[in-house]
């Protein structure tokens, strides 16, 4: 086996750890030896003084901790005799700095060895993490040839190499990169779980919203769910709906924005190539629609008002904060932007449960999340429909 190619970085882990990599045992899942490296892993971005400094680290650190992880395996207790499929090779977005770590640990979780693929931006956070990783599998030797971490740009024969040795190959991506990295044959008796484009909402009350005390805290909730991925992320919405007669929404509006540029204003810089991305998607998004810009104050929030919601909108997304608004009357509207590409359903003063019987009697083709405004980017095993612990396990049954 080739076990050193021009152009790749290895990260964490090498060559040898390369080498060995296909003889390591695949383990039960929620395995001893799993949820004791993810406590202590926990433990160490939770007392770290630069990872305090990202707030994704941070929730990474509280989303692995013991009692998270009891939770989570309450869900498979009945599934004892599960096991991991061998090596999983994860390709990570490049636009989001974290996702390689749930993914990497939520096979590990599965009882996989991992190969991954880091983010091609360099993300301060996957430099700290990827120190932790290190740090932590110091007292964990026995698990060290279960992490290879590489960087590698777009040659084909590397792909190939790691695809060939996957059981599992999972890609976060754009449909462009998985049409790419498809080209790479997989061995007979792998698979593979794709993450393709998608697109997210948010449906808020507007009665409920000015009714609410603390605004502040729902606006800080909505900046964490965009502004932190500059809206990159598949979960972060890029349209807001709003419930409720048209003079108590455009009063909910404008405490809305306001309050939240206040906030935006002090913690987020807008780059130039962000401002002429936004204002390309506006001319775009006006030849195609019946839309309406909201005049703001600056360019750090921008708003556009539509009559109708059309499946053809999510075409028009934008990062950076980037908003296409819309008034609904009920929660049926909101069926244009159900489509398969429609990932996360955020919601403010909704009922959970009237939310989820709407969006049932839609049978849409998407929508794999309905969770409150603010928890939009917490990640769990099961991922835009997909079970990732039995996807990436594989049953011994016995009759």
């Amino acid at each position: 086996m080739r076990q050193h190619f021009d152009g790749v970085t290895y990260v964490l882990g090498g060559a040898e750890s390369e080498a060995r990599m296909v003889d390591v045992r695949p383990l039960p899942i929620f395995s001893e030896e799993a949820v004791a490296f993810l406590a202590a892993f926990s433990a160490r971005i939770l007392a770290d003084a630069e990872a305090k400094a990202y707030p994704d680290i941070v929730t990474l650190g509280f989303w692995c901790r013991p009692a998270a992880l009891r939770q989570m395996q309450k869900l498979y207790d009945a599934e004892r005799n599960r096991v991991g499929r061998g090596i999983v090779f994860h390709i990570a977005p490049s636009n989001v700095a974290v996702n390689f770590a749930y993914s990497c640990l939520a096979a590990f979780l599965a009882g996989n060895a991992s190969i991954v693929r880091l983010p091609s931006k360099d993300f301060p956070q996957v430099d700290v993490l990827c120190r932790i990783f290190a740090e932590t599998l110091v007292d964990f030797p026995a698990l060290l040839h279960y992490f290879l971490f590489v960087r590698y740009g777009h040659e084909q024969d590397v792909t190939e190499h790691y695809s060939r040795l996957a059981n599992t190959r999972v890609i976060w991506g754009g449909d462009a990169t998985i049409e790419a990295i498809r080209r790479a044959p997989l061995a007979p008796r792998a698979n593979e779980i794709t993450f393709a484009d998608r697109h997210s909402l948010a449906v808020i009350d507007a009665p409920a919203y000015l009714a609410a005390e603390k605004k502040g805290r729902i606006a800080q909730d909505f900046y964490n769910d965009t502004y932190l991925s500059d809206q990159n992320a598949c979960t972060a919405p890029h349209f807001v709906v709003w419930l409720g007669t048209a003079e108590k929404v455009k009063a909910a509006q404008e405490v809305f924005w306001s309050t939240l540029h206040t906030l935006v204003r002090e913690r987020y810089t807008l780059q130039g190539v962000q401002a002429v991305d936004k204002l390309t998607q506006l001319y775009r998004l006006g030849v195609h629609a019946a839309a309406q810009q909201i005049p703001m104050e600056d360019n750090l929030i921008t708003r556009v008002c539509v009559a109708e919601l059309t499946e053809e909108l999510a075409a028009y997304k934008a990062g950076s904060g980037f908003f296409i608004e819309y008034r609904a009357q009920e929660l049926a509207e909101i069926r244009p932007l159900c489509g398969i590409s429609c990932q996360t359903l955020s919601y403010y003063g909704v009922e959970r449960d009237s939310l989820l019987r709407a969006v049932l009697a839609m049978r849409p083709a998407g929508v794999d999340r309905i969770v409150p405004m603010g928890r939009t980017m917490d990640f769990a095993l099961v991922w835009d429909g997909v079970d990732l612990i039995r996807t990436m396990s594989r049953v011994i049954s016995a009759i």
